[in-house]
């Protein structure tokens, strides 16, 4: 079978550590090219993605793994090429964009995948399991780590559209939104905004759900000075704990630790990629998005005297 050619359009560090050797791993793709800013990336590497598309023959998908603000042009533009568009998450800096790109995807009969790289842990569709059909007395996520580990030196996280703490939080809402037997809607949200950023550096976040008894609760923080603090605890209504630990990868069910063996996140991510293009078919769930524009709709905002490190 022909493999699928696809290029990188954003390579960066997430695309280094996760795509590039997902993509490598995978018999049914073959890596074509990449761009970036600084025109490093595999070969042949391009600082414009306009002349990477223009350049690169036979290509079939671009894997896009810039920051939110640019991927709807880009995206836009490879759809309307005949390409598969594959999204790091967050899929868009707005609900509108990635609504318009489905749009897009299904009249060019384009596969759409926008990834959720937390759910594909396999304790997640675990935890998933474990919790249909209960009803919950409570749930409380903790996603707790330091900016200046994982976002050195990046301004683009402070400025409007930076999505602030809420990039890694929406990996919460991302498992939150898999995992929860019902909807979730955000309640109430208090925002901590550094002095001269746009963006929250701290969220502490109240849901509703019609499935829940009790409360639900969510603590975003970029301030951890060590370690990463990354829970989902779940206590159901008739007594069982089911907790996911490190990020999603790790599932507790009553205290005692299940084994959920698995591919790992962005080689599953592949496959389903490959298998949504065999199928045409898309993949769009803007769930985690949606909860992100809510909290800052309802949101209260306060600043705080603690100014980004970069």
């Amino acid at each position: 079978m022909k493999p699928i050619r696809i290029a990188i359009i954003g390579f960066g560090k997430i695309a280094a550590d996760q795509h590039v050797p997902s993509i490598e791993a995978n018999p049914r793709f073959e890596l074509a090219a990449s761009s970036s800013r600084s025109g490093k990336g595999p070969e042949p590497a391009f600082t414009d993605w306009r002349e990477l598309l223009g350049t690169v023959k036979s290509l079939d998908a671009v894997a896009i793994t810039t920051p939110p603000k640019p991927r709807y042009e880009i995206a836009r533009e490879c759809l309307e090429a005949g390409l598969h568009v594959l999204l790091e998450k967050p899929p868009a800096a707005t609900l509108s964009e990635i609504e318009d790109l489905a749009c897009i995807a299904e009249a060019r009969q384009r596969t759409l995948f926008a990834t959720w790289h937390a759910r594909h842990n396999p304790a997640v569709a675990a935890a998933a399991k474990a919790l249909a059909g209960n009803r919950i007395k409570s749930m409380e996520i903790l996603w707790h780590e330091d900016v200046r580990k994982w976002h050195p030196g990046q301004q683009w996280i402070w400025d409007a559209g930076g999505f602030g703490v809420f990039d890694p939080g929406i990996n919460a809402f991302s498992i939150a939104t898999a995992i929860f037997p019902g909807n979730l809607a955000v309640e109430e949200a208090a925002l901590s905004v550094p002095e001269g950023a746009q963006t929250p550096i701290a969220a502490d976040i109240v849901f509703g759900s019609p499935a829940a008894d009790g409360p639900l609760t969510c603590s975003l923080d970029w301030r951890r000075s060590e370690g990463e603090e990354w829970t989902i605890r779940v206590h159901t209504s008739d007594g069982e704990e089911v907790l996911l630990d490190n990020g999603g990868a790790r599932l507790s069910i009553g205290g005692v630790v299940v084994s959920t063996p698995g591919a790992g996140e962005y080689a599953d991510i592949y496959r389903n990629f490959v298998d949504l293009i065999d199928l045409r078919r898309s993949d769009v769930d803007v769930r985690p998005l949606r909860l992100v524009a809510d909290c800052l709709l309802v949101g209260s905002r306060k600043t705080v005297a603690v100014a980004p490190q970069l």
